[in-house]
């Protein structure tokens, strides 16, 4: 055999090799993937690892949307007593400290919880929401501080009946270190 023969048949060979062992690891790490469980993150889980302190929501609109979050949360999620606590957390940092003021903790987790097994009880669920556009942000002055109106429509639907909408306008303060609270809401009637 010619000496170029020779090297072909070596390099064909080592390629083959090369190519055969790639193979066999890609297989070996496809089985160990494969059998380790891959869990996903309850809706419960991702609204709680939201860190407000290294990110907290810098709009009014952000703000309503997380707080959206939480309250899918508390009505359509199944979750632990530890959960609830973690969520109710959540959510009051968002509030303002002066609507915070208005109960105690005590007062606020009983009704929480009263509010949440009335909606469970009678079957609601918060199907989706819908925020005011940037545009229809009101941005306002009042009593020197910077304040913002918007609005949020919720769409609540009770066990296998229609969907119903719920808007509520929602009045955000800005706090001492610049980040949008929610100072109040109402339910809008028409």
């Amino acid at each position: 055999m010619k000496r170029s023969g020779v090297i072909t048949i070596i390099v064909i060979g080592v390629i083959l090799i090369a190519v055969v062992a790639g193979y066999a690891v890609h297989l070996n790490r496809k089985n160990q993937t494969s059998g380790e469980e891959v869990v996903e993150s309850t809706a419960v889980q991702k609204v709680l690892q939201k860190d407000l302190e290294k990110s907290y929501p810098p709009t009014p609109k952000e703000v309503v949307k997380y707080y959206a979050e939480i309250t899918k949360c508390f009505y359509n999620e199944e979750y632990t007593e530890d959960e609830l606590n973690q969520l109710a957390s959540k959510i009051q940092e968002l509030y303002d400290a002066d609507l915070v003021a208005n109960k105690t903790q005590e007062d606020y987790m009983n009704d929480l919880r009263t509010e949440i097994a009335g909606m469970k009880e009678n079957k609601y669920t918060i199907t989706g929401y819908v925020l005011s556009a940037s545009v229809d942000v009101e941005e306002f002055m009042e009593d020197g501080y910077s304040c913002a109106r918007l609005y949020c429509t919720f769409s609540i639907k009770q066990g296998t009946n229609g969907t119903t909408r719920s808007m509520e306008q929602f009045v955000l303060r800005k706090d001492e270190d610049g980040h949008w609270k929610i100072l109040g809401w109402d339910l809008v009637t028409e």
